[in-house]
């Protein structure tokens, strides 16, 4: 069942559907992921480091640190209702992929200025020079 009364609704890319909640959240951080800065005409400080980053080389395990600051800056700046608590790297394989989760805590009425958080999240990623192939979501 769909809660229309959610603070986050959307629309799903992918289906054309109504997307609400923690999903939304996961949607619009991955757009905040593959968006690069000064693409968007009205909004040029929206996007991120990441797509940068993935285009110029292979990822290696000293370079770990440039991921974190690509990934953690703009949640921070630009997704309220997701507050990054650590970014775990998992992997970097030896086809420049790098694995991380990124664990934080879930406020879904921060966009009105409510912080209360409604729980612990993690998001499940994976980066190449393709961009951000995955990002699942987990409870």
């Amino acid at each position: 069942m769909i809660d229309l009364q959610s603070p986050s609704v959307g629309i799903d890319r992918e289906t054309g559907g109504i997307i609400t909640g923690w999903e939304h959240v996961v949607q619009s951080i991955g757009d905040i992921f593959t968006t690069r800065f000064g693409e968007r005409i009205m909004r040029e400080w929206y996007g991120s480091n990441v797509p940068i980053l993935l285009g110029q080389r292979n990822i290696v395990p000293r370079e770990i640190i440039d991921y974190f600051q690509a990934l953690l800056a703009p949640i921070d700046q630009w997704e309220p209702r997701f507050r990054v608590v650590q970014i775990v790297p998992l992997k970097v394989t030896r086809d420049g992929q790098f694995h991380f989760i990124i664990e934080g805590e879930y406020r879904p009425r921060a966009t009105y200025g409510d912080f209360t958080v409604e729980g612990a999240r993690r998001i499940h990623g994976a980066a190449s020079t393709d961009g951000i192939t995955a990002l699942e979501r987990s409870p």
